[in-house]
């Protein structure tokens, strides 16, 4: 049988990133060896259906009841489960985010047509497979977070067998060859994250050609652009929240003249939530109970923007 480390790999060998695979052997984190031997315990299931749409996942009929128990014990060993949702051969992978609600609220306002996309901050590549089902060429997903690498290494597993071309590479913007421009590049829930985001735009637009279309997803706020003093929402690496104006001037700096607010939502606890598989603190808790309009630190509760931008 061949092991999903070994698909994995051959999948970036594939993509030309045979450097990926010494990220991931020379990786210090302690639970690496865990989440490697699960890979490892996936059982080897041929699917008869496979979904990009809102349940990315695969299917068939019916599966021995070892098997079943073997790939969900493998795949809770992946836990906390961020993007989602998932769903494998009867078992349903409930992430912390209906990350099928912000497609939504994206996907109308892209054309990704025979496109090569990059998703810069993928996560485990949810968005990679609805990328494709738009119609998107390939994807090139990217984040450093070797767990989401691995959770999407465990979907490919099966999903792949399609022939679907979605790559989640274990790095960061900065470390990603240089290649080809892209058509289309993402960049969802990164910008406040970044110490610089004004940078982290610039880096964007070098991975895009003349043509292409820049979509920035991100935490926003009314008036000036906030610097929290420790943590937003409980989270520690939240650096700069932008305003809309700033962050248009951001993107007409890095040369994207023409950008449009194609949505502005708060985000609520119907899309981001404590799961049986992710189940730590999500925005609940982040939340001032006795004024839930509030972040617990009393910052104004997250609202998100997509900003569609081109260069002409």
């Amino acid at each position: 049988m061949v092991g999903a480390v070994e698909s994995l790999f051959s999948a970036w060998r594939g993509a030309s990133a045979d450097w990926a695979i010494d990220i991931v052997q020379r990786a210090s984190h302690g639970d690496l060896p865990r989440w490697l031997a699960a890979l490892q315990r996936l059982p080897d299931v041929e699917p008869d259906e496979l979904s990009l749409g809102r349940v990315v996942g695969a299917s068939r009929t019916s599966i021995a009841s070892e098997s079943s128990e073997r790939l969900e014990a493998a795949l809770k060993e992946l836990i906390p489960w961020r993007k989602g949702p998932f769903h494998l051969f009867g078992i349903d992978i409930d992430g912390e985010w209906r990350s099928d609600l912000k497609w939504a609220r994206i996907a109308p306002h892209v054309d990704l047509g025979g496109g090569r996309v990059l998703d810069v901050g993928s996560g485990n590549g949810y968005y990679g497979w609805r990328m494709l089902e738009a119609g998107a060429a390939s994807v090139v997903g990217i984040d450093p977070s070797l767990l989401f690498v691995l959770q999407h290494a465990a979907i490919s597993y099966y999903v792949e067998r399609g022939g679907h071309r979605n790559t989640v590479l274990p790095v960061g913007l900065e470390e990603l060859p240089a290649a080809a421009p892209f058509d289309v590049v993402f960049s969802m829930g990164v910008v406040y994250h970044r110490r610089d985001p004004a940078d982290h735009i610039r880096g964007l637009a070098g991975r895009a050609h003349d043509e292409s279309t820049l979509v920035v997803e991100t935490l926003i706020v009314d008036g000036a652009p906030l610097r929290p003093r420790s943590r937003y929402g409980r989270m520690r690496n939240v650096w700069l929240v932008p305003d809309l104006a700033t962050l248009h001037s951001w993107l007409a700096a890095a040369g994207f003249a023409n950008t449009d607010v194609v949505d502005v939502s708060p985000t609520t606890t119907a899309e981001q939530r404590t799961t049986a598989w992710m189940p730590y603190e999500s925005l609940a808790d982040a939340l001032d109970p006795e004024e839930p309009s509030r972040t617990i630190e009393g910052y104004p509760a997250p609202k998100r923007a997509v900003m569609i931008a081109r260069r002409k």
